[in-house]
């Protein structure tokens, strides 16, 4: 069984290409979400001049890549991509594991305070995207908007803009240009504040929305407008990086991302497309983008299996711990108060904290205060497996708990010690009783790598949400996705209740109880 599992894994870890890595001084690290075309997006293959994201087997492309690329060539390295959502940027940069943010970011006042920025390689101009059908598919001015629901980017400048409209319902904030999309089509919002160029792509790809550029626009400074660089306050690179970028004209921008716009890898709605069934969509999809899925997918289980089974062996060792009688040293005893005072810590800690903010903290916050660069997929399987261990502690507690007093003093009487009872007599009876609640841990696990993005980390949700900004056909998208994560939990449910059934098989044989009998006749 063991030879097995490590098989599994060691393949796993093959084919995802988890055993290679790059090396970070041949390459200038650049941050970016790979999802905002077409400023970035995500392809599968090297075409138009994409470069690669670090950890997988996809490629980067878009406007911010293309000028990347010229400003890794000039500094003398190669680019290579690091996909990461928005929020989780900055902290990137500050931590060091990304060398500067390439991703339409905006030097607002806010962010000048945490990271340096390069002169502007693009000027922006808000406009509104709404829904064709909508009673504001015509609208000319900002006051045309009174009553509509709108919202934008959260951290971006866009969002505040919406205060400049007149009688507009302003929104929470969402976290991407996707999530938007799909809000406007399910019609949540009735428009959302964008930048022109991806309002254009949204455009062009659903014949649902429309862009409206309202005359006159938005009030805007020139640090909301201009798109620059993301550095860290001590890179003395930006030099460097301004005298590249001057180097590009007006014209020579907006002929790049005119380029972009038409060779971003938008599938486009057609009338074909809209009239055919639901199922046919999701088979499209499915069809075109199964290699990228399942990467994610394999990517989730990987560190949902390794994660469980390491947190289960932390909850085992801590709960025989925390369980064992008082020694009469004084020393001992005082190391074992120390300890169990230093365990009921970590449990708290990471029963009490969300694991999204827990990997913010690990990924990030042990590079920017210690120094230490985790790799993200280890750092991903660490996060999971400690946070695994804190409720698995408290299971296997109130399974020890569980077990009749009288075995614990029969095994007393028989002279065995606390460590032959616990591994002879109790432990083979927890492991059958937590059981069933170590496998819905291990369901939780699956689904809750879902947050593991914001530290880089491809997973299924990622890569499907990649998906679905390229196809914008988000409902069909995430059903597939949705699918996907049922499949897997409902695979491991039933292989953990196989397990429980071989467990609960009586293994004894009456033949010597038989031949008892037939002597005695």
């Amino acid at each position: 069984m063991k030879k097995l599992c490590l098989s599994i894994l060691a393949s796993l870890a093959l084919t995802l290409g988890l055993v290679s890595q790059v090396q970070a001084d041949e390459y200038l690290r650049i941050g970016m979400e790979a999802a905002y075309a077409p400023f970035n997006w995500t392809q599968d293959d090297d075409s138009n001049g994409a470069v690669k994201i670090d950890g997988t087997n996809q490629y980067a492309n878009g406007y911010d890549v293309q000028i990347a690329k010229k400003i890794a060539k000039d500094l003398g390295k190669e680019p290579l991509i690091v996909k990461t959502k928005w929020e989780g940027l900055v902290p990137a940069l500050t931590s060091g594991k990304i060398d500067m943010i390439i991703a339409g970011m905006s030097p607002t006042a806010e962010r000048k305070q945490e990271i340096a920025f390069s002169s502007s390689y693009y000027t922006s101009e808000p406009v509104l995207l709404v829904k064709k059908d909508s009673s504001y598919a015509n609208a000319t001015s900002l006051n045309d908007f009174e009553g509509a629901k709108i919202t934008s980017q959260q951290g971006v400048y866009l969002y505040d803009l919406i205060s400049q409209i007149p009688g507009a319902k302003k929104e929470t904030a969402m976290g991407d240009f996707a999530q938007m999309r799909q809000a406007l089509e399910a019609g949540v919002i009735d428009a959302y504040v964008s930048e022109r160029p991806e309002a254009l792509t949204a455009e062009s790809a659903n014949a649902k929305f429309k862009m409206i550029q309202p005359e006159p626009g938005f009030k805007t400074g020139e640090e909301d407008t201009s798109i620059a660089i993301g550095l860290r306050k001590d890179d003395d690179r930006i030099s460097q990086i301004n005298a590249s970028i001057e180097t590009i004209s007006k014209e020579e921008q907006v002929a790049l991302m005119d380029r972009m716009i038409k060779e971003q890898p938008v599938q486009a709605t057609t009338t074909e497309e809209n009239s055919s069934s639901f199922f046919s969509q999701v088979a499209k999809i499915l069809t075109e983008n199964w290699q990228q899925l399942l990467r994610g997918a394999g990517i989730t289980l990987l560190i949902s299996i390794i994660g469980t089974i390491v947190g289960l062996v932390i909850g085992l060792a801590i709960g025989v711990f925390r369980t064992a009688p008082q020694s009469e040293n004084q020393f001992i005893y005082l190391i074992q108060n120390l300890l169990g005072w230093f365990l009921n810590i970590y449990i708290e800690i990471f029963r009490g904290t969300p694991m999204i903010v827990q990997s913010m903290v690990i990924y990030y916050g042990t590079a920017q205060a210690f120094g230490i660069n985790l790799d993200r997929t280890l750092a991903a399987i660490f996060i999971v497996s400690i946070n695994t261990g804190a409720y698995m502690t408290e299971i296997v507690r109130g399974g020890i708990l569980a077990v009749d007093k009288g075995q614990f003093e029969a095994a007393t009487a028989l002279g065995m010690t606390h460590n032959q009872t616990m591994r002879k007599i109790v432990l083979p009876q927890v492991v059958r009783n937590i059981l069933p609640a170590t496998g819905n841990e291990f369901v939780i696990n699956i689904k809750d790598t879902s947050v593991l993005n914001v530290i880089s980390v491809v997973e299924l949700y990622f890569s499907g949400n990649t998906v679905a900004t390229q196809t914008y056909q988000y409902f069909q998208t995430f059903t597939i996705i949705a699918v996907i994560y049922f499949v897997l939990t409902f695979t491991v449910t039933r292989i953990l209740r196989y397990i429980e059934k071989r467990m609960d098989m009586d293994t004894y044989t009456t033949g010597a109880n038989q031949m008892q009998t037939e002597d005695l006749k």
